[in-house]
């Protein structure tokens, strides 16, 4: 490794492999220290995680709005019997946005659901001789949308999370969020957000303790089918442990950006690209990949002179003491199977002629082609949702999209000859299988 004090450059491939580019599941993240105290001040004792998100879950379970009141005020310091936001809170927090972060809003919110629409989704049903095959296509009955409301507010998650839901034709959404501390209340931006995705329904309750009551339902907070949304260690717990009685749309952990870049690009705009990804929290992750020790090396300087006058400076240099810093590859072959190796949620082609190299990309949860596709605008105004699988889960895993909000049911629909004529092979696999009552079900239908 070399490189001055803050952002690493990573010389050797497998010292990489063995530290920034390693994967790790979200149930071998070291808990921070203060965490573990803080259990003490919840639950009177020292409480893992784990445990603390199961005994949070129950409560709200057992006691339904009760329990969230409760975990308002001991975890959030809320006082408020008020779990629901009225209508006319959500028009006054419209009305009182500036103008032009409201037509930004309303730009973004156009731009998501037009995306989300072109999507191909239909039933299909083939009807020929002897009978029909085919599938039905519905919206699931109602989903929970977490949108997180911690350092910064997001409003844009919520627009990126309930649109698709509404665009798919889902006819109940409910927004669950943080409220402020003490007599504060939701960030204004997710309200007014809200407000112009037209949701009916937004409850004052974040953490663990909102997972359980979507998954479970209270007086105040009606039970959904699927819950979509990123939050912090406690949510994607309790959404993992929720899982089986309600949909999720996966166990998101930290955000990511893997950034591939050649000597035809700006260092300047990757290390922005970087710093604007190390930004979210102490547990971000962004890696540069470069076959070019020139340009990694004039990348790290842009980064260290850039973040002397970010806001969230602080943040940035905890992240990049944790899971950012550049390695240096033999090609640009190698950068693309270190980039299939990690999947990252993010996958940013710095590069000359990007879209040659579409083919090499395997897993990502989103691809940026070029300079001028950078990933912040993917993050709040070019049209994909921007809840992305993260830790590795590309390789298997997709964006948000109009699939997460529908079920598919089999249509079966054969005729009288089409039964007796496939009644044969049936028995044969049934007799295969031991399934005696299944045999004489299908022998029935040939005589």
């Amino acid at each position: 490794m070399s490189g001055e004090a803050g952002w690493p450059i990573i010389t050797d491939v497998e010292e990489a492999r063995d530290t920034i580019l390693k994967r790790r599941s979200l149930r071998d993240y070291a808990v921070p220290q203060h965490v573990i105290e803080r259990s003490v001040d919840l639950f009177g004792e020292r409480v893992m995680p784990d445990d603390a998100v199961r005994r949070i879950i129950r409560s709200v379970r057992e006691a339904g709005d009760q329990a969230l009141i409760q975990w308002n005020q001991t975890i959030d310091g809320t006082r408020t019997d008020s779990l629901l936001v009225t209508r006319a809170e959500l028009e006054l927090a419209l009305s009182a946005v500036a103008p032009e972060l409201r037509r930004a809003l309303e730009f973004a919110a156009e731009r998501i659901r037009a995306f989300h629409r072109k999507q191909p989704l239909s039933s299909w049903i083939d009807a020929g001789e002897g009978g029909s095959l085919g599938q039905l296509i519905r919206p699931v009955d109602s989903v929970g949308v977490y949108v997180p409301g911690g350092s910064a507010p997001l409003p844009s998650s919520l627009l990126m999370s309930v649109i698709p839901a509404q665009v798919a034709g889902v006819p109940d959404v409910i927004v669950c969020t943080p409220p402020g501390s003490g007599a504060g209340d939701i960030h204004p931006t997710i309200l007014a957000a809200a407000a112009i995705a037209g949701v009916e329904k937004v409850a004052r309750v974040g953490g663990a303790q909102a997972i359980a009551a979507m998954a479970y339902g209270t007086k105040s907070v009606p039970r959904v089918a699927t819950i979509v949304g990123a939050g912090n260690l406690f949510v994607a717990l309790a959404k993992q442990q929720v899982y089986g009685d309600v949909g999720i749309d996966g166990i998101l952990g930290p955000t990511e950006t893997m950034v591939i870049a050649d000597e035809s690009a700006d260092p300047r705009l990757a290390a922005a690209d970087l710093l604007a990804q190390a930004e979210h929290d102490e547990l971000a992750s962004a890696i540069l990949l470069t076959p070019s020790i020139d340009f990694a090396t004039a990348a790290q300087a842009d980064i260290h002179r850039q973040l002397e006058r970010l806001a969230r400076r602080d943040i940035i240099l905890s992240a990049i003491g944790n899971r950012c810093g550049t390695v240096i590859t033999a090609d640009l072959d190698q950068a693309f199977d270190l980039a299939n190796d990690y999947a990252a949620e993010h996958l940013c082609l710095l590069v000359e002629d990007p879209w040659s190299w579409i083919g090499k990309v395997r897993n990502a949860g989103g691809l940026f082609l070029g300079e001028h596709s950078y990933e912040v605008l993917g993050d709040y105004v070019a049209g994909p949702s921007h809840v992305m699988p993260t830790g590795g889960t590309a390789r298997f895993a997709s964006p948000l999209n109009l699939l997460n909000f529908v079920k598919i049911t089999s249509l079966i629909g054969l005729d009288k000859g089409s039964a007796a004529e496939l009644s044969a092979p049936a028995q044969q696999l049934a007799r295969a299988e031991s399934l005696d009552a299944h045999a004489a079900a299908a022998e029935l239908r040939s005589r």
